[in-house]
């Protein structure tokens, strides 16, 4: 199976091409806050041309689908859309949490892995995976990100600095596993190679957006 990865949801632009048999063929990650737009498809053309396969060859499209900017989730979310639509191929949708925890998970052994992801505001995207772990993702506070580990726990996203600065005296050690600025683009591949097909890419918001349109001013009666 060849699948085409893509990541525009948070600090960065990446797209790989998987082959399940042979594992990664292509990649490649460029580091932006913003710009993912015009960045998206020459690298996509990039990695298809250095895999040397064709779209037409590809069976199915991965994409993350938040949380995360809500500009980039739409940048990347469109893109996979299109192509599926052109090359006439299914697009499945991956969560940055679940790409973030998927190599804690490979390492964790039975510890429960939490990723979260700064949402800003003094506040993070996070969800538990392994036993008893969280069947959604969800927004919470500092707080209530910590409450969640109550035992020992791998840590997974970008803001683990944040979590290990706050970590209470006297809790089970945490072992932090992935501070990477993005998830890795490998690892949503091989997630999209075994996701559902029903995992149609839908954008996860878990809150409004940060900047919101004027109201217009109603004309004085």
């Amino acid at each position: 199976m060849y699948v085409l990865a893509l990541d525009t949801a948070l600090a960065a632009c990446s797209a790989a091409v998987l082959d399940t048999r042979h594992g990664i063929l292509a990649s490649a990650s460029v580091p932006m806050q913003r710009g993912h737009a015009e960045a998206l498809l020459p690298l996509i053309n990039q990695v298809m041309d250095d895999a040397g396969v064709a779209f037409s060859d590809l069976d199915r499209i991965a994409v993350t689908v938040g949380p995360g900017s809500f500009t980039g989730l739409r940048v990347g979310v469109s893109a996979a859309r299109g192509i599926a639509l052109s090359a006439r191929k299914p697009a499945v949708g991956v969560t940055t949490l679940a790409a973030f925890a998927a190599p804690a998970l490979v390492l964790a052994q039975g510890t429960l892995v939490l990723a979260a992801i700064d949402a800003r505001h003094n506040q993070f995207y996070v969800q538990t995976f392994g036993d008893g772990g969280a069947p959604e993702p969800r927004i919470a506070s500092l707080a209530e990100v910590l409450a969640l580990a109550s035992g020992p726990v791998r840590i997974a996203g970008n803001c683990i600095d944040l979590l290990i600065a706050a970590w209470p005296q006297g809790r089970p050690p945490h072992v932090a596993v992935d501070a990477s600025e993005a998830p890795d683009i490998g690892w949503v591949a091989r997630l999209g190679a075994t996701a559902s097909l029903d995992a149609v890419p839908r954008p996860v918001y878990l809150r409004a957006a940060d900047a919101r349109p004027q109201m217009s001013q109603l004309p004085q009666q």
